[in-house]
Protein backbone atom coordinates (compact mmCIF):
# COMPACT_ATOMS: atom_id res chain seq x y z
CA UNK A 1 0.00 0.00 0.00
CA UNK A 2 1.87 3.08 -1.25
CA UNK A 3 0.75 7.05 0.17
CA UNK A 4 1.13 10.18 -1.61
CA UNK A 5 2.85 12.90 0.75
CA UNK A 6 1.90 16.31 -0.02
CA UNK A 7 3.91 18.49 -1.34
CA UNK A 8 4.34 22.23 -0.88
CA UNK A 9 7.30 23.17 -3.14
CA UNK A 10 5.32 24.25 -6.13
CA UNK A 11 3.04 26.80 -4.67
CA UNK A 12 5.98 28.46 -3.19
CA UNK A 13 7.66 28.27 -6.14
CA UNK A 14 4.72 29.62 -7.83
CA UNK A 15 4.61 32.48 -5.12
CA UNK A 16 8.11 32.85 -5.46
CA UNK A 17 8.11 33.68 -9.18
CA UNK A 18 5.08 35.71 -9.29
CA UNK A 19 6.54 38.11 -6.64
CA UNK A 20 9.95 38.33 -8.57
CA UNK A 21 7.60 38.93 -11.05
CA UNK A 22 5.81 42.16 -9.39
CA UNK A 23 9.22 43.17 -8.29
CA UNK A 24 10.49 43.59 -11.24
CA UNK A 25 7.58 45.30 -13.00
CA UNK A 26 7.77 47.62 -9.72
CA UNK A 27 11.50 48.27 -10.81
CA UNK A 28 11.17 49.68 -14.28
CA UNK A 29 8.20 51.88 -13.15
CA UNK A 30 9.79 53.11 -9.75
CA UNK A 31 13.16 53.58 -12.09
CA UNK A 32 11.50 55.72 -15.02
CA UNK A 33 9.66 57.99 -12.66
CA UNK A 34 13.04 58.63 -10.51
CA UNK A 35 14.75 59.38 -13.58
CA UNK A 36 12.52 61.84 -14.89
CA UNK A 37 12.00 63.19 -11.39
CA UNK A 38 16.03 63.68 -11.07
CA UNK A 39 16.16 65.47 -14.76
CA UNK A 40 12.87 67.58 -14.07
CA UNK A 41 14.18 68.79 -10.74
CA UNK A 42 17.99 70.00 -12.05
CA UNK A 43 16.15 71.31 -15.31
CA UNK A 44 13.91 73.66 -13.10
CA UNK A 45 16.42 74.38 -10.93
CA UNK A 46 18.70 75.29 -13.54
CA UNK A 47 15.71 78.17 -14.97
CA UNK A 48 15.32 79.10 -11.51
CA UNK A 49 12.30 77.46 -9.88
CA UNK A 50 14.42 76.97 -6.84
CA UNK A 51 13.21 80.71 -6.12
CA UNK A 52 9.53 79.65 -6.06
CA UNK A 53 7.69 80.56 -2.73
CA UNK A 54 7.61 76.82 -2.00
CA UNK A 55 5.97 74.36 -3.98
CA UNK A 56 9.33 73.55 -5.73
CA UNK A 57 8.30 69.63 -5.07
CA UNK A 58 4.72 70.20 -7.04
CA UNK A 59 6.37 71.90 -10.14
CA UNK A 60 8.45 68.89 -10.49
CA UNK A 61 5.52 66.80 -10.03
CA UNK A 62 3.72 68.35 -13.11
CA UNK A 63 6.65 68.50 -14.99
CA UNK A 64 7.16 64.67 -14.97
CA UNK A 65 3.05 64.78 -15.48
CA UNK A 66 3.63 66.53 -18.69
CA UNK A 67 6.59 64.60 -19.70
CA UNK A 68 3.84 61.17 -19.92
CA UNK A 69 1.34 63.57 -22.02
CA UNK A 70 -0.58 64.06 -18.50
CA UNK A 71 -3.26 66.90 -18.66
CA UNK A 72 -2.00 70.06 -16.52
CA UNK A 73 -4.88 73.18 -16.23
CA UNK A 74 -3.52 76.32 -15.01
CA UNK A 75 -5.80 78.42 -13.37
CA UNK A 76 -5.71 81.88 -11.12
CA UNK A 77 -7.93 83.69 -8.86
CA UNK A 78 -8.35 87.69 -8.50
CA UNK A 79 -11.81 88.31 -6.85
CA UNK A 80 -14.16 89.97 -8.79
CA UNK A 81 -12.08 93.24 -9.54
CA UNK A 82 -9.63 91.16 -11.97
CA UNK A 83 -10.20 87.92 -14.13
CA UNK A 84 -7.16 85.55 -15.11
CA UNK A 85 -7.20 83.25 -17.71
CA UNK A 86 -4.10 80.71 -18.30
CA UNK A 87 -3.23 77.68 -20.58
CA UNK A 88 -0.42 75.68 -21.17
CA UNK A 89 0.14 72.44 -24.14
CA UNK A 90 3.52 71.25 -24.04
CA UNK A 91 5.95 68.10 -22.96
CA UNK A 92 9.10 68.70 -21.49
CA UNK A 93 10.50 66.09 -23.78
CA UNK A 94 14.15 65.65 -22.44
CA UNK A 95 12.26 64.09 -19.18
CA UNK A 96 10.36 62.07 -21.67
CA UNK A 97 12.58 60.71 -23.26
CA UNK A 98 14.53 59.92 -20.23
CA UNK A 99 11.80 57.86 -18.68
CA UNK A 100 11.18 56.20 -21.91
CA UNK A 101 14.91 54.62 -22.26
CA UNK A 102 14.79 53.93 -18.60
CA UNK A 103 11.59 52.36 -18.37
CA UNK A 104 11.76 50.38 -21.29
CA UNK A 105 15.31 48.96 -20.80
CA UNK A 106 14.14 47.79 -17.37
CA UNK A 107 10.82 46.31 -18.21
CA UNK A 108 13.27 44.12 -21.39
CA UNK A 109 16.00 43.23 -18.69
CA UNK A 110 14.40 40.29 -17.37
CA UNK A 111 13.48 39.33 -20.56
CA UNK A 112 16.97 38.88 -21.78
CA UNK A 113 18.11 35.34 -19.78
CA UNK A 114 14.84 33.64 -21.87
CA UNK A 115 15.47 32.25 -25.16
CA UNK A 116 11.47 32.54 -26.52
CA UNK A 117 8.83 34.44 -24.77
CA UNK A 118 5.48 33.13 -24.62
CA UNK A 119 2.71 35.60 -25.88
CA UNK A 120 0.78 34.96 -22.24
CA UNK A 121 3.60 35.56 -20.66
CA UNK A 122 4.85 38.82 -22.48
CA UNK A 123 1.09 40.62 -22.12
CA UNK A 124 1.48 39.52 -18.53
CA UNK A 125 4.37 41.12 -17.59
CA UNK A 126 3.30 44.08 -19.87
CA UNK A 127 0.20 44.17 -17.95
CA UNK A 128 2.13 44.43 -14.70
CA UNK A 129 4.08 47.45 -15.49
CA UNK A 130 0.95 48.98 -17.00
CA UNK A 131 -1.12 48.66 -13.57
CA UNK A 132 1.54 49.71 -11.44
CA UNK A 133 2.70 52.48 -13.64
CA UNK A 134 -0.97 54.07 -13.83
CA UNK A 135 -0.83 53.93 -10.01
CA UNK A 136 2.37 55.85 -9.34
CA UNK A 137 1.52 57.93 -12.06
CA UNK A 138 -2.48 58.47 -10.04
CA UNK A 139 -0.51 59.22 -6.76
CA UNK A 140 2.22 61.81 -8.28
CA UNK A 141 -1.24 63.60 -10.08
CA UNK A 142 -2.00 64.19 -6.42
CA UNK A 143 1.14 65.83 -5.86
CA UNK A 144 1.21 67.94 -9.05
CA UNK A 145 -1.15 71.06 -8.04
CA UNK A 146 -0.08 74.26 -6.34
CA UNK A 147 -1.01 78.10 -6.09
CA UNK A 148 1.68 80.99 -6.24
CA UNK A 149 0.98 84.79 -5.93
CA UNK A 150 1.38 87.23 -9.08
CA UNK A 151 3.60 89.56 -8.14
CA UNK A 152 3.36 92.87 -9.27
CA UNK A 153 6.15 94.99 -10.63
CA UNK A 154 7.47 97.67 -7.97
CA UNK A 155 8.46 101.08 -8.48
CA UNK A 156 7.62 104.09 -10.58
CA UNK A 157 8.82 106.05 -13.11
CA UNK A 158 8.21 109.82 -14.53
CA UNK A 159 6.68 108.72 -17.57
CA UNK A 160 4.47 105.84 -16.13
CA UNK A 161 1.28 105.69 -17.11
CA UNK A 162 -1.27 106.64 -14.34
CA UNK A 163 -3.66 104.41 -14.94
CA UNK A 164 -0.98 101.80 -14.78
CA UNK A 165 -1.00 103.21 -10.96
CA UNK A 166 -4.70 102.55 -10.86
CA UNK A 167 -4.28 98.79 -12.26
CA UNK A 168 -1.61 98.18 -10.08
CA UNK A 169 -3.03 99.31 -6.53
CA UNK A 170 -5.72 97.19 -7.37
CA UNK A 171 -4.10 94.34 -7.97
CA UNK A 172 -2.37 94.52 -4.70
CA UNK A 173 -5.71 94.96 -3.28
CA UNK A 174 -7.24 91.59 -4.36
CA UNK A 175 -4.08 89.97 -4.31
CA UNK A 176 -4.18 87.82 -7.66
CA UNK A 177 -2.86 84.01 -7.95
CA UNK A 178 -2.03 81.67 -10.68
CA UNK A 179 -1.90 77.67 -9.83
CA UNK A 180 -1.92 74.65 -11.79
CA UNK A 181 -3.90 71.19 -11.39
CA UNK A 182 -4.11 67.69 -12.47
CA UNK A 183 -7.06 66.56 -14.78
CA UNK A 184 -6.55 62.83 -13.33
CA UNK A 185 -8.54 61.45 -16.09
CA UNK A 186 -6.99 62.75 -19.18
CA UNK A 187 -3.57 62.23 -17.24
CA UNK A 188 -4.64 58.18 -16.91
CA UNK A 189 -5.82 57.83 -20.31
CA UNK A 190 -2.52 59.64 -21.80
CA UNK A 191 -0.45 58.28 -19.46
CA UNK A 192 -1.66 54.51 -20.25
CA UNK A 193 -0.80 55.41 -24.02
CA UNK A 194 2.31 56.14 -23.25
CA UNK A 195 3.86 53.76 -21.42
CA UNK A 196 1.78 51.21 -23.93
CA UNK A 197 4.01 52.52 -26.44
CA UNK A 198 7.17 52.77 -24.40
CA UNK A 199 6.84 48.96 -24.07
CA UNK A 200 5.91 48.36 -27.72
CA UNK A 201 8.72 50.72 -28.99
CA UNK A 202 10.97 48.60 -26.83
CA UNK A 203 10.17 45.67 -27.96
CA UNK A 204 10.09 46.51 -31.51
CA UNK A 205 14.03 48.24 -31.29
CA UNK A 206 15.36 45.89 -28.94
CA UNK A 207 17.56 42.97 -31.81
CA UNK A 208 18.14 40.52 -28.25
CA UNK A 209 14.75 40.49 -26.76
CA UNK A 210 12.71 37.66 -27.49
CA UNK A 211 9.29 37.62 -29.39
CA UNK A 212 6.53 35.19 -29.14
CA UNK A 213 6.81 32.82 -32.35
CA UNK A 214 4.07 33.92 -34.40
CA UNK A 215 5.85 37.60 -34.01
CA UNK A 216 9.29 35.77 -35.34
CA UNK A 217 8.84 36.62 -38.99
CA UNK A 218 8.21 39.82 -38.72
CA UNK A 219 11.46 40.60 -36.58
CA UNK A 220 13.88 40.34 -39.40
CA UNK A 221 11.49 43.08 -41.18
CA UNK A 222 10.91 45.54 -38.59
CA UNK A 223 13.49 45.41 -35.89
CA UNK A 224 16.37 46.82 -38.42
CA UNK A 225 14.48 49.73 -39.54
CA UNK A 226 12.70 50.92 -35.88
CA UNK A 227 16.19 50.78 -34.10
CA UNK A 228 17.47 52.93 -37.09
CA UNK A 229 14.65 55.48 -36.17
CA UNK A 230 15.54 55.25 -32.52
CA UNK A 231 19.27 55.69 -33.50
CA UNK A 232 18.32 58.60 -35.73
CA UNK A 233 16.82 60.73 -32.96
CA UNK A 234 19.25 59.95 -30.16
CA UNK A 235 22.11 61.50 -32.45
CA UNK A 236 20.03 64.45 -33.17
CA UNK A 237 19.74 64.65 -29.16
CA UNK A 238 23.55 63.88 -29.03
CA UNK A 239 24.09 66.93 -31.34
CA UNK A 240 21.83 68.93 -29.50
CA UNK A 241 23.59 68.55 -26.54
CA UNK A 242 26.84 68.74 -27.70
CA UNK A 243 25.81 71.96 -29.21
CA UNK A 244 24.55 73.42 -26.10
CA UNK A 245 27.46 72.45 -23.92
CA UNK A 246 29.52 74.64 -26.36
CA UNK A 247 26.92 77.93 -26.23
CA UNK A 248 27.17 77.18 -22.59
CA UNK A 249 31.14 77.56 -22.61
CA UNK A 250 31.37 80.49 -25.02
CA UNK A 251 28.14 82.62 -24.94
CA UNK A 252 27.56 82.55 -21.07
CA UNK A 253 23.95 82.36 -19.53
CA UNK A 254 24.92 78.59 -18.92
CA UNK A 255 21.82 77.59 -16.65
CA UNK A 256 19.51 78.91 -18.71
CA UNK A 257 21.55 77.08 -21.43
CA UNK A 258 21.00 74.13 -19.23
CA UNK A 259 17.33 74.07 -17.97
CA UNK A 260 16.92 74.21 -21.86
CA UNK A 261 18.80 71.17 -22.28
CA UNK A 262 17.35 69.40 -19.33
CA UNK A 263 13.91 69.82 -20.31
CA UNK A 264 13.69 70.76 -23.68
CA UNK A 265 16.19 69.23 -25.41
CA UNK A 266 14.88 67.07 -27.87
CA UNK A 267 11.61 69.67 -29.10
CA UNK A 268 14.46 71.93 -30.63
CA UNK A 269 16.34 69.08 -31.49
CA UNK A 270 13.55 67.06 -34.07
CA UNK A 271 12.33 70.43 -34.75
CA UNK A 272 15.99 70.72 -36.86
CA UNK A 273 15.04 67.04 -38.13
CA UNK A 274 11.98 68.15 -39.05
CA UNK A 275 13.27 71.44 -40.26
CA UNK A 276 15.91 69.75 -42.24
CA UNK A 277 14.03 67.35 -44.53
CA UNK A 278 11.55 70.72 -45.63
CA UNK A 279 9.11 70.49 -42.44
CA UNK A 280 7.81 73.52 -41.28
CA UNK A 281 5.73 74.09 -38.17
CA UNK A 282 3.62 77.29 -37.58
CA UNK A 283 3.80 80.01 -34.41
CA UNK A 284 4.00 83.28 -32.41
CA UNK A 285 5.48 84.70 -29.88
CA UNK A 286 3.18 87.59 -28.24
CA UNK A 287 4.01 89.36 -24.77
CA UNK A 288 6.99 90.05 -22.59
CA UNK A 289 7.84 86.45 -21.64
CA UNK A 290 8.30 83.41 -24.24
CA UNK A 291 9.51 79.62 -23.82
CA UNK A 292 13.33 78.17 -23.56
CA UNK A 293 14.02 78.37 -27.06
CA UNK A 294 17.10 79.18 -29.30
CA UNK A 295 17.07 82.95 -30.04
CA UNK A 296 17.16 82.12 -33.88
CA UNK A 297 13.61 80.52 -33.36
CA UNK A 298 12.32 82.89 -31.05
CA UNK A 299 12.90 86.04 -33.70
CA UNK A 300 11.32 84.03 -36.59
CA UNK A 301 8.30 83.41 -34.21
CA UNK A 302 7.60 87.14 -33.16
CA UNK A 303 7.90 88.47 -36.84
CA UNK A 304 4.64 88.17 -37.65
CA UNK A 305 2.56 89.77 -35.11
CA UNK A 306 -0.92 89.95 -36.00
CA UNK A 307 -0.64 86.23 -37.33
CA UNK A 308 1.18 82.75 -37.49
CA UNK A 309 4.84 82.56 -38.81
CA UNK A 310 6.18 79.98 -40.32
CA UNK A 311 9.43 77.88 -39.04
CA UNK A 312 11.16 76.57 -41.87
CA UNK A 313 14.82 76.30 -43.55
CA UNK A 314 14.26 79.54 -45.72
CA UNK A 315 12.96 81.49 -42.28
CA UNK A 316 15.65 80.46 -40.19
CA UNK A 317 18.30 80.97 -42.73
CA UNK A 318 16.47 84.31 -43.01
CA UNK A 319 18.47 85.27 -39.73
CA UNK A 320 21.31 83.19 -39.64
CA UNK A 321 22.76 81.92 -42.59
CA UNK A 322 23.81 78.78 -40.90
CA UNK A 323 20.21 77.38 -40.92
CA UNK A 324 21.20 75.64 -44.17
CA UNK A 325 22.91 73.57 -42.64
CA UNK A 326 20.19 71.36 -40.98
CA UNK A 327 19.69 70.25 -44.91
CA UNK A 328 22.82 68.37 -45.37
CA UNK A 329 23.07 67.11 -41.92
CA UNK A 330 19.72 65.70 -42.38
CA UNK A 331 20.70 64.00 -45.36
CA UNK A 332 24.00 62.69 -44.08
CA UNK A 333 22.14 61.28 -40.68
CA UNK A 334 19.18 59.45 -42.51
CA UNK A 335 21.53 58.43 -45.35
CA UNK A 336 23.53 56.77 -42.63
CA UNK A 337 20.83 54.87 -40.42
CA UNK A 338 19.54 53.78 -43.87
CA UNK A 339 22.42 52.16 -43.90
CA UNK A 340 22.87 50.58 -40.32
CA UNK A 341 19.20 49.36 -41.16
CA UNK A 342 20.07 47.66 -44.56
CA UNK A 343 23.10 46.10 -43.23
CA UNK A 344 21.30 45.04 -40.33
CA UNK A 345 18.58 43.20 -42.46
CA UNK A 346 18.98 39.90 -43.93
CA UNK A 347 21.03 39.34 -47.16
CA UNK A 348 18.05 38.53 -49.25
CA UNK A 349 16.57 41.64 -48.74
CA UNK A 350 15.52 43.50 -51.76
CA UNK A 351 16.53 47.18 -52.68
CA UNK A 352 12.83 48.27 -53.09
CA UNK A 353 12.20 46.40 -49.55
CA UNK A 354 14.66 48.03 -48.12
CA UNK A 355 13.40 51.57 -49.31
CA UNK A 356 10.15 50.70 -48.31
CA UNK A 357 10.83 49.88 -44.89
CA UNK A 358 12.81 52.74 -44.46
CA UNK A 359 10.13 55.27 -46.09
CA UNK A 360 7.23 53.98 -43.80
CA UNK A 361 9.36 53.71 -40.86
CA UNK A 362 10.81 57.16 -41.21
CA UNK A 363 7.12 58.69 -41.84
CA UNK A 364 5.42 56.60 -38.70
CA UNK A 365 8.12 57.93 -36.83
CA UNK A 366 7.54 61.73 -37.62
CA UNK A 367 4.07 61.33 -37.39
CA UNK A 368 4.89 60.40 -33.55
CA UNK A 369 7.52 62.93 -32.96
CA UNK A 370 6.33 65.83 -34.71
CA UNK A 371 2.99 65.94 -32.47
CA UNK A 372 4.58 65.94 -29.53
CA UNK A 373 6.43 68.70 -30.53
CA UNK A 374 3.43 71.34 -30.07
CA UNK A 375 3.38 74.10 -27.75
CA UNK A 376 0.28 76.46 -26.70
CA UNK A 377 0.81 78.39 -23.46
CA UNK A 378 -1.34 81.95 -22.51
CA UNK A 379 -1.44 83.66 -19.79
CA UNK A 380 -3.73 86.99 -19.20
CA UNK A 381 -4.76 88.90 -16.41
CA UNK A 382 -7.71 91.35 -17.20
CA UNK A 383 -8.78 94.79 -14.81
CA UNK A 384 -12.75 95.32 -14.92
CA UNK A 385 -13.20 93.45 -17.84
CA UNK A 386 -10.86 95.99 -19.98
CA UNK A 387 -8.46 93.84 -22.26
CA UNK A 388 -5.24 92.01 -20.78
CA UNK A 389 -2.37 94.07 -19.50
CA UNK A 390 0.56 93.53 -21.66
CA UNK A 391 2.99 93.30 -19.04
CA UNK A 392 1.42 90.69 -17.61
CA UNK A 393 0.33 88.30 -20.23
CA UNK A 394 1.31 86.64 -23.32
CA UNK A 395 1.09 83.83 -25.92
CA UNK A 396 3.25 80.99 -27.04
CA UNK A 397 2.64 78.82 -30.43
CA UNK A 398 4.20 76.22 -32.16
CA UNK A 399 2.08 74.00 -34.44
CA UNK A 400 3.97 71.34 -36.45
CA UNK A 401 2.36 71.04 -39.79
CA UNK A 402 2.04 67.38 -39.55
CA UNK A 403 1.31 65.53 -42.21
CA UNK A 404 3.62 67.94 -44.93
CA UNK A 405 6.40 66.35 -42.17
CA UNK A 406 5.23 62.88 -42.61
CA UNK A 407 5.10 62.86 -46.30
CA UNK A 408 8.33 64.09 -46.93
CA UNK A 409 9.98 61.93 -44.43
CA UNK A 410 8.57 58.95 -46.63
CA UNK A 411 10.14 60.20 -49.20
CA UNK A 412 13.45 60.99 -47.90
CA UNK A 413 12.85 57.44 -46.43
CA UNK A 414 11.95 55.41 -49.65
CA UNK A 415 15.43 57.47 -51.72
CA UNK A 416 17.85 56.81 -48.60
CA UNK A 417 16.33 53.30 -48.03
CA UNK A 418 17.38 52.51 -51.79
CA UNK A 419 20.40 54.40 -51.83
CA UNK A 420 21.45 52.82 -47.76
CA UNK A 421 20.91 49.27 -49.59
CA UNK A 422 23.01 49.99 -52.67
CA UNK A 423 25.76 50.99 -49.74
CA UNK A 424 25.48 47.88 -48.01
CA UNK A 425 25.82 45.59 -51.31
CA UNK A 426 29.25 45.22 -50.88
CA UNK A 427 29.27 44.82 -47.19
CA UNK A 428 28.69 40.86 -46.14
CA UNK A 429 25.20 41.08 -43.72
CA UNK A 430 23.55 38.03 -42.30
CA UNK A 431 22.59 34.94 -44.23
CA UNK A 432 25.14 35.25 -46.84
CA UNK A 433 27.24 32.01 -47.45
CA UNK A 434 31.01 32.33 -49.11
CA UNK A 435 29.89 32.25 -53.33
CA UNK A 436 30.79 28.48 -54.63
CA UNK A 437 31.44 27.38 -51.18
CA UNK A 438 29.24 24.01 -51.07
CA UNK A 439 27.83 22.86 -47.35
CA UNK A 440 29.95 21.36 -45.14
CA UNK A 441 29.92 17.32 -44.99
CA UNK A 442 27.59 17.72 -41.93
CA UNK A 443 25.49 20.09 -43.19
CA UNK A 444 24.98 17.94 -46.30
CA UNK A 445 24.21 14.65 -44.50
CA UNK A 446 21.89 17.12 -41.58
CA UNK A 447 24.07 16.18 -39.13
CA UNK A 448 25.88 18.74 -36.99
CA UNK A 449 29.61 18.83 -37.50
CA UNK A 450 31.60 18.46 -33.59
CA UNK A 451 34.79 19.00 -34.90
Amino acid sequence: MSSRLPTTSRPAHDTGTIARHWGEALAAVLAGFLAMAVVAALGLWAAGAGDLPGGFVNVVAAVVVMAVGGKIDLSGDASALAGTNAELTAMPLTVTLVGALVTGFCFLLPLRHHAVARTRDLLARAGRTVLLWLAALAALSALARRDFPVTIPGGQSQDQDPMSDLFGELLEAVNPTVGFRTELGPTLLYGLLWILGVLLIALLVSRGTPLPSRLVRYHQAVRPVASAMLLLLLAYVVIGLVVGFVVAATRGHAAETFAVVLLGLPNISWLALGVGIGGSWQGTVQGPFGLPMPPILDSVLRTDTQGLSTVDLSSLASYDSRAWWLLPVAALLVLAVAFVAAVRSPARTRLWQHALHLGVAFALTMLVVAPVTLVEARFGLSILGIGDLESLGGRVVLRPDVWKIAGLALLWGLVTGFLGGLLASGVRRRGETDAGAGPTPGQASGKRDTR
